[in-house]
């Protein structure tokens, strides 16, 4: 499958069951799931998580990237410090589908003690579903880039 259908997931020990029920279901719409997180709830430490995934997303292996942790706030500060990668933390859906199209996101960060899963799969949705809208957009997105 070409990298365009490619998305890796990666979450710490918290949030193995959300991880599985997102790869499901975006296996069920065709995207290939490249899942390199943990497979048991022994504590991990998600900044290591966050990165390896970025790391997957910035190297082209894989065109979007999920990650998940308590809150989705930590994972997702890790995932930004790798260059190239725009990640947010989302709780709706409007938000998820407006990373895609005003900032170019290519990570998306849920935190399981925050959303469950229904409302994680809407995310996830709402994400997936969205394109860059470019135009002015695209100026603030290439703001974005040197500053990391």
């Amino acid at each position: 499958m070409t990298p365009n259908k490619r998305i890796v997931l990666s979450s710490d020990h918290t949030a193995l069951e959300m991880r599985q029920a997102i790869a499901d279901h975006i296996s069920a719409q065709g995207w290939e799931v490249v899942d390199i997180g943990p497979t048991t709830t022994q504590s991990t430490h998600y900044p290591a998580h966050g990165a390896a995934a970025a790391q997957r997303v910035a190297s082209g292996d894989c065109r979007f990237g999920i990650i998940i942790c308590g809150t989705g706030q930590g994972i997702m500060m890790a995932a930004n410090k790798v260059k190239g990668i725009r990640c947010g933390v989302c709780t709706d859906g409007f938000s998820a589908r407006m990373i895609r199209q005003h900032n170019d996101a290519n990570m998306l960060s849920l935190g399981v003690r925050v959303v469950g899963e229904g409302l994680a799969l809407d995310i996830v949705d709402a994400f997936l579903g969205a394109d860059f809208e470019g135009g002015r957009h695209a100026t603030r997105v290439d703001m974005i880039e040197p500053l990391g």
